[in-house]
């Protein structure tokens, strides 16, 4: 391997990685305004920018930085120094926009191109010891964008765009620990290429040196240890700060796609009406919404007694009723929306209800879907193989503790909000499913119902089990559902060994 040496040092050291070039992120022009000569826009996928005054030598390397990277003494060719300046003043000002470009030490290919999915992007390379043992971090992923394989990552604030095959092979290599010397011959690259883009790769973060020890910062830092690589990802994505795609509600499918309707039609089957209680009925043995939230808790142990029909038929319309149905006027650009009884953004209401009965006064056991406009149950499955699936899932997930009466999966309409939010549409549905565990809770803590959110569920054997596409409508939440022990206290103390805080003290009526 290739190394220099100094008097003072006759070890040898790693080869220095070469600095990388500017180049615009990808998607980006360069937009002169013919009647204002010195004014330049960059136009971005996302963002813009208008840039002024861009003039003589600035506009000059304007122009050349827009037909792709250059070695630098060839994008100031011909500049002088106060244009240099200028045209650094305008490459810091649109920092958001430009990449940096590593071009083999030649300047006639490109390697990759690290483009900052941040404002606040930085990043320098560092040379890797001809010894160290070099690997992909355990977060970072390849995949396909816009016609180029990327490497990214939730811990890096730039986007890896592989342009050249061997920075593509290098990348592939890396998921195996290994010398930089190993690394390279895979790739086919010399020692200066595989200087370049490991250096350029670590220094980012997407790639990691093993520590004397052999371990990788990835696998041994405490709290990344105790990140998954799903869950970190998510995070990153759903949230701004370090994600340059279009964000938000901006229906990135209207006019190519026909939205899903605010209500789901009903299927075919029998239905069973269910009881509607009135809003005297209900202030007439509900408890106050103090008492309920400190009551609340999960319960998972039943009473010998069933819950009755007409317990579930007031739960499920508090719960989770259509109140309000708005349908716009054609060639309005407003949205078809609905009212129910939870909150939702953007009054999407994707979720829906599934009922599984195993016991239920007056309710034959079976599955169901609650029609929220009707107000009724609608039989989708009798089979009690299936039911019994649904249940043993359910059951496995409280530690086997559990087996209810009843088991209410909730579903999600996906592309109901996928139709009109970019990036964050699946978080917002895990938003809503905790908003409708809460209201659950509640409203079946002031019914004197034995209430348990799950953590888990199997989403393919309920779609399989209620005739749903996995990819349109499948389960995100599944709840538990029963009569409460007689001997269940209301109180929520949990028990021994807890040390009780802030909690107020008062007598809490009869369950109802």
């Amino acid at each position: 391997m290739q190394t220099t040496q100094t008097p003072a040092d006759t070890g040898p050291r790693p080869l220095e990685p070469a600095l990388a070039v500017p180049a615009f992120t990808g998607g980006v022009r360069v937009l002169f305004a013919p009647e204002e000569g010195d004014v330049a826009t960059l136009a971005g996928p996302a963002t813009s920018l208008a840039l002024r005054p861009v003039r003589d030598g600035v506009r000059t390397a304007l122009e050349r930085l827009a037909e792709g990277p250059l070695p630098v003494e060839e994008l100031y060719e011909g500049l002088r120094p106060a244009e240099r300046v200028g045209f650094e003043r305008v490459l810091d000002r649109a920092r958001h926009l430009v990449a940096h470009a590593v071009l083999t030490r030649g300047g006639n290919r490109e390697l990759l191109r690290l483009e900052p999915v941040a404002r606040d992007a930085a990043h320098a390379p560092v040379p890797v010891p001809a010894d160290a043992t070099v690997r992909l971090s355990r977060f970072a992923f390849c995949r396909s964008r816009e016609g180029a394989l990327v490497l990214e990552s939730p811990l890096v604030k730039f986007r890896a765009v592989l342009t050249d095959p061997a920075a593509r092979t290098l990348a592939a290599a890396l998921g195996e620990p290994g010398t930089p010397a190993r690394l390279g011959a895979h790739a086919g690259l010399d020692e200066a290429g595989t200087a370049d883009v490991l250096g350029h790769l670590v220094g980012a973060g997407f790639a990691e040196l093993a520590d004397e020890d052999g371990v990788f910062a990835s696998d041994g830092e405490p709290v990344l240890r105790q990140w998954d690589f799903h869950d970190l990802l998510f995070h990153s994505r759903i949230r701004s700060g370090r994600y340059d795609d279009v964000f938000g509600a901006v229906y990135p499918h209207r006019g190519a796609i026909e939205p899903r309707p605010a209500v789901r039609p009903v299927p075919e089957g029998p239905a069973v009406a269910l009881h509607r209680p009135t809003r005297e009925e209900i202030a007439a043995h509900d408890p106050s919404l103090t008492t309920a939230i400190e009551t609340r808790r999960s319960i998972r142990g039943y009473g010998d007694q069933e819950m009755t029909a007409r317990q579930l038929g007031e739960f499920l319309y508090r719960v989770a009723r259509v109140r309000a149905h708005y349908t716009p006027e054609p060639g309005s650009d407003r949205d078809e929306v609905v009212s129910r009884p939870y909150p939702s953004g953007g009054q999407g209401y994707e979720l829906e209800l599934y009922v599984t009965v195993r016991r239920c006064e007056g309710l034959a056991p079976g599955i169901y879907y609650y029609d929220p406009v009707g107000h009724r149950l609608v039989l989708r499955n009798e089979e009690e193989a299936d039911r019994e699936s649904l249940f043993h899932v359910a059951s496995r997930a409280t530690g086997m503790e559990a087996r209810p009466d009843v088991l209410v999966t909730v579903t999600a309409r996906f592309q109901r909000m996928s139709w009109k939010y970019r990036a964050i549409a699946y978080a917002t549905t895990l938003r809503h499913t905790g908003v409708l565990y809460q209201t659950m809770y509640l409203v079946a803590t002031a019914l004197g119902l034995a209430p348990c959110a799950l953590g888990n569920g199997d989403a393919d054997m309920s779609a399989r089990v209620l005739g749903l596409d996995y990819l349109q409508e499948s389960s995100v939440g599944d709840f538990l559902l029963g009569s409460r022990r007689p001997d269940d206290s209301v109180a929520g103390e949990p028990g021994e060994g807890w040390r009780m805080l802030n909690s107020p003290e008062w007598s809490l009526p009869e369950n109802p």
